[in-house]
């Protein structure tokens, strides 16, 4: 679900850019309810799937842009391609834990994985790139963390879905920024890198009489559609991100998790217990302050001289 890491700020918000943006956090929303309708396939062969039918979707947008010959050259370069296997893989896993979810029930989880990811990157940049932390990011990372811990405590376990989403799409947006290709171009680059693997497990499936697309038509048609619903949003949003600020992107994030929140409590009945009464409202909480840290930061740039 989520996406690409944004391209650098636009001095300003364009329409245009908006409703791209909303379009894809509105699809990426309401996906829990397509996957749930493909609960019954395992995990892997979805994601396969994913993989298998997002390739043409993705191709035929890109010569439709004509930009397939960024994606011909990424492909003739060993560092871009080793860097695009990283994203890939990344990306791979992230999508099977996302799938997992949704199909067992813990699509609140997914939720929380959503809504820690912008805070996660924050550590990251602390990290792994020396960056120094704003006051009020520093209390949201806190309350983050104390929401977790919360968690934690209350399940006597990590909420592995949610930080397994968190921590593999942090780092798949860590690596993609050093990914010198575009968006639309990467994502294609990294869908046929995966395609091998993915065609040849769904062969295997088939060989082993395993199989779930020639179960029922309705079946074949959702798998079929996983490239669509993959890839459509990923590319609406790398055409919407162009048109804003960084920190519209950073507010705007929050639409798909609270809609796959609503979806989890009020159409799958999953608990919201005690617990996530609690912690949920505080990672609301952190994320106010961090949308406050990214509006103020915005307006300190742009008052400063020369900008």
């Amino acid at each position: 679900m989520a996406a690409p890491p944004p391209p650098p700020p636009p001095p300003g918000d364009t329409l245009r850019g908006f409703l791209f943006a909303l379009a894809a956090y509105l699809m990426w929303g309401i996906l829990p309810l397509y996957m749930k309708a493909l609960a019954d396939v395992p995990p892997a062969e979805v994601v396969a799937h994913r993989i298998l039918w997002s390739v043409p979707v993705a191709l035929a947008i890109l010569a439709a842009t004509g930009r397939t010959a960024d994606l011909r050259a990424a492909m003739r370069t060993p560092s871009m391609l080793g860097m695009a296997a990283v994203t890939a893989g990344l990306v791979a896993v992230n999508w099977g834990i996302y799938v997992h979810a949704i199909g067992s029930g813990q699509a609140l989880e997914a939720a929380l994985g959503y809504y820690i990811n912008p805070l996660f990157s924050i550590l990251l940049g602390v990290l792994l790139l020396g960056e120094r932390l704003r006051p009020l990011q520093v209390a949201a990372v806190a309350l983050a963390g104390l929401a977790v811990g919360l968690l934690t405590w209350e399940a006597g376990r990590l909420p592995v879905v949610a930080l397994g989403l968190t921590v593999t799409w942090g780092f798949y947006a860590y690596f993609k920024r050093r990914l010198p290709i575009g968006p639309n171009q990467g994502f294609t680059l990294e869908v046929l890198i995966l395609l091998p693997l993915a065609a040849g497990y769904i062969v295997w499936l088939w060989a082993q009489d395993a199989g779930h697309f020639a179960q029922s038509p309705r079946t074949a048609a959702l798998l079929a559609g996983t490239g669509l619903v993959t890839a459509i949003p990923l590319m609406t949003y790398a055409n919407g991100a162009k048109g804003l600020r960084l920190s519209t992107i950073g507010i705007m994030q929050y639409i798909a998790p609270t809609l796959i929140l609503l979806t989890a409590v009020f159409l799958f009945n999953e608990p919201f217990g005690p617990a996530r009464a609690v912690a949920f409202p505080m990672i609301w909480g952190a994320l106010a302050l961090y949308s406050l840290s990214l509006v103020r930061g915005g307006r300190r740039q742009a008052q400063a001289p020369g900008s």
